[in-house]
């Protein structure tokens, strides 16, 4: 994720990020510009269209598709951002739970059972680089510490990693609790964040897999496509060859709120707008080794 002050407009203005659509787009906006040239030059000096005027009246179709495709955009942008800020929230229930379970256990076990205290914050620990990976279709072993009870050759592509995690974690509060170490109701009071982490990892599952219906992304980008390339045929004769940018500018406008709304529909990758799960999961593990005394 890009991290940046949302006050220095200077900045924002006349820097351009590697994050920025205008990298991407500008071969495309090259080519839109030299089409729209090439129209302006059929129907002004080829087939000096100027006087014609039945095709000035298509203008109307653009003023009336303007507001449907401001309003396709708008809901596609917002259902984008919505799943965007849940995928945030879902990882600051995480970290909470993450917390709270680590100062429960600590608080808990007995001063010398230091094996459990350190297979806990282990595994804690690990939990969130493991959904980390999970989510993004990838193991990275090198983020995961190991424990007499754990080992890294534990985690492998073929199975679901998070509930294996998860698993040994709940399965050791269990055997503390049939050992008589940790009390029944003790259990119960660790219960909210050891189900935490299921329902974080099934919800964050569902933002992945459920992508935006194919039937209305493909039309969206059919629209804009469209709208872009009849434009220089209507504005051309209100504009002239000013037209040239100012279509090229809308392209840019319209695409530019597609590419970004297809960026942070799936907030678990790696591009430079989704969220920073990397440094949410150094956090996790050292405010979790913190309240371990975990050096």
């Amino acid at each position: 994720m890009v991290a940046y002050n949302p006050k220095d407009w200077f900045i924002f203005i006349f820097r351009l990020h590697k994050s920025d659509t205008v990298r991407t787009l500008f071969p495309m906006i090259i080519s839109i510009s030299l089409y729209s040239a090439l129209v302006s030059w059929i129907e002004i000096d080829y087939l000096q269209l100027s006087n014609d005027s039945k095709i000035k009246n298509l203008s109307i179709m653009h003023t009336m598709l303007t507001f449907v495709i401001s309003t396709l955009l708008v809901f596609r942008t917002n259902s984008a951002y919505e799943r965007w800020w849940e995928g945030r929230k879902l990882w600051g229930s995480l970290v909470n739970s993450s917390r709270n379970l680590a100062l429960k256990l600590v608080s808990l076990l007995p001063e010398n059972r230091l094996d459990e205290k350190d297979f806990f914050a282990t595994m804690i620990s690990n939990y969130p680089f493991v959904l980390r990976n999970h989510l993004r279709n990838n193991v990275h072993l090198t983020d995961l510490d190991d424990h007499a009870d754990f080992s890294q050759k534990n985690i492998h592509q073929d199975q679901h990693n998070p509930n294996f995690v998860a698993k040994q974690i709940i399965q050791r509060v269990f055997a503390l609790q049939q050992q008589g170490v940790i009390a029944h109701e003790q259990v119960l009071l660790m219960n909210q964040e050891l189900s935490n982490m299921a329902e974080v990892c099934g919800a964050c599952e569902r933002i992945k897999n459920t992508p935006i219906p194919y039937s209305y992304s493909a039309f969206l980008k059919k629209f804009i496509f469209f709208f872009v390339m009849s434009l220089p045929m209507t504005l051309v004769f209100s504009l002239g060859y000013y037209c040239v940018p100012v279509v090229a500018f809308i392209f840019y406008v319209l695409t530019s709120l597609e590419l970004i709304a297809e960026e942070i529909e799936d907030p678990f990758g790696n591009d430079e707008n989704d969220l920073p799960l990397d440094t949410i999961s150094k956090g996790i593990r050292k405010t979790v080794y913190e309240i371990f005394g975990h050096e």
